[in-house]
């Protein structure tokens, strides 16, 4: 009988989907199609896997049932590696997964594992990490900050939160885009960069008024960009933004503090992803 190489699904307790029950479905839909887990990574309580022990353990799939950052951790742990990959929707807005498998619900996806086909994406790659789905640039990634807070916190500490959204979308460094000459001149309270059909696709954030800031926030929260007043600018291979003060950023929902001037890249992720969304060679 030909051997089938074992498959670990790595879960996140904090994640927005991932309660018992959900992850008891998860399991049961793998076992249906005859890849019943070997191992269980719990997240926080275990470690990402990385390539090495990947290897060692001759895995062949390794299933990803956890929100886009934890994703973003566990692929920036395994580059290169010759196994599979398999992103189920297991957070809140579940990004990565929507962009290779459409709307469909986890166990959905995970009993068609044997079926899928795998896939190469692209990534923009920063100093501060890479993101499979978006860097947020600018004051505005701060509403990310709201989010934490309304997630996990108390009513005083997302009226702080909120508070000081609001006062670095309107009065925090702009973001300016140096290389190439695109946006307006004064820059923006965020830019958002993230992989296009042919290269990084950028857009730019401009409050205008009290309505425009208050749409973007609510788009920012719930990371629909495309609800938020905004410029196209174009798609580039790179980009290099500069501001008067750090760069706050957004990489695939997560918070981070970049340098005054940051360059941002398009480049290909060394991973193969298992998709049920067929891509065209321009895509």
């Amino acid at each position: 009988m030909e051997h089938t190489p074992p498959l670990w699904l790595v879960v996140n307790a904090a994640s927005g989907s991932n309660d018992p029950d959900a992850v008891k479905a998860v399991e049961a839909a793998l076992a249906e199609a005859g890849h019943a887990p070997a191992r269980i990574i719990t997240i926080p309580d275990d470690d990402l896997p990385d390539r090495a022990g990947l290897e060692e353990a001759g895995v062949g799939t390794l299933a990803i049932f956890t929100g886009d950052g934890t994703a973003n951790a566990q692929v920036a742990l395994i580059q290169g590696w010759g196994g599979r990959v398999l992103i189920l929707p297991g957070g809140t807005q579940n990004l990565l997964a929507k962009s290779l498998h459409g709307e469909s619900d986890a166990p959905t996806i995970a009993r068609t594992v044997a079926t899928l086909s795998p896939q190469r994406l692209r990534m923009v790659r920063t100093a501060q990490g890479d993101a499979l789905c978006e860097v947020l640039a600018g004051p505005g990634a701060t509403w990310s900050d709201v989010r934490e807070e309304m997630r996990d916190g108390t009513l005083g500490g997302i009226a702080a939160s909120l508070g000081e959204a609001l006062r670095q979308t309107t009065s925090g460094p702009p973001v300016r885009i140096a290389e190439p000459r695109i946006g307006r001149d004064e820059g923006y309270p965020a830019l958002r960069l993230y992989p296009g059909r042919r290269d990084m696709a950028v857009d730019g954030y401009g409050a205008q008024d009290l309505a425009d800031m208050a749409r973007q926030g609510i788009a920012i929260l719930r990371r629909d960009f495309r609800t938020g007043p905004h410029d196209q600018l174009g798609e580039h291979a790179i980009v290099t933004c500069r501001s008067d003060q750090p760069i706050e950023l957004m990489i695939d929902g997560e918070r981070s503090t970049g340098k005054t001037e940051e360059t941002f890249e398009i480049v290909d992720c060394d991973v193969d992803f298992l998709s049920s969304v067929r891509r065209h060679d321009n895509d």
